[in-house]
C-alpha cells in the first residue's frame, strides 16, 4: 500500500487482487469472443453459400423445364 487509510489491509488487498485477476483475464476472454464470433461468421457464410446453391438450382430446374415445354412443343406453351 502506497499511504494508510482506515480502510483494513486485508479488504483492500482482496479488491486489488480482484482487479488483478480481472486484467489478468481479459486478454483471455477478448481472444474467446473472437474466436466465437469468428466460428458464427463462418458458420452463417456456409449456411448462405448452401442457400444460395439450393436457389440457384431451382432456377436451373425452372429454366430446364421451360426449354424442354419449349422443344417438346406442348400445347399452349411458347
Amino acid at each position: 500500500m502506497a499511504f494508510p487509510t482506515a480502510v483494513n489491509d486485508q479488504v483492500t488487498d482482496a479488491v486489488t487482487q480482484a482487479n488483478v485477476k480481472v486484467l489478468g483475464d481479459a486478454p483471455a476472454t477478448a481472444m474467446g469472443m473472437l474466436y466465437q464470433t469468428i466460428a458464427q461468421a463462418s458458420g452463417m457464410a456456409a449456411g448462405n453459400a448452401v442457400a444460395h446453391q439450393q436457389n440457384a438450382h431451382g432456377v436451373a430446374l425452372a429454366v430446364a423445364t421451360r426449354c424442354v415445354t419449349a422443344l417438346v412443343g406442348a400445347p399452349g406453351r411458347g
